[in-house]
């Protein structure tokens, strides 16, 4: 959801919110440096019924001198999972010549 005015905190966008459906998380995206809201965030619904009546109720509502954009967020692309690896190259030793070895002679009992 993008464009809810700056002042508003997290109760005030469940409140708004919460007639659609149940809400399972609600994020608002603040700045780093002093904490401020952007003026976007993310609200997840417990239903598709409840996401699919948020969006034809509040997508386009002004509020203040902003107008709200709720739609469905971009789904992320799954990362591919690697099933099979490539083998390593690993260069062969170079062959160490060994001294023979010397045999110890037997002493005796």
């Amino acid at each position: 959801m993008v464009g809810f005015p700056r002042d508003f905190n997290e109760l005030q966008l469940a409140q708004l919110f919460a007639p659609y459906g149940d809400i399972e998380l609600l994020t608002i995206v603040r700045e780093k440096s002093n904490g401020e809201s952007k003026g976007y965030g993310f609200v997840h619904m417990k239903t598709e019924a409840g996401a699919e009546g948020a969006i034809a109720a509040l997508n386009g509502q002004l509020f203040g001198e902003r107008q709200m954009e709720v739609r469905l967020a971009d789904e992320k692309p799954v990362p591919v999972q690697r099933t099979a690896t490539k083998p390593r190259y690993v260069p062969a030793r170079p062959a160490v010549e060994q001294a023979p070895k010397k045999k110890r002679p037997r002493l005796s009992r």
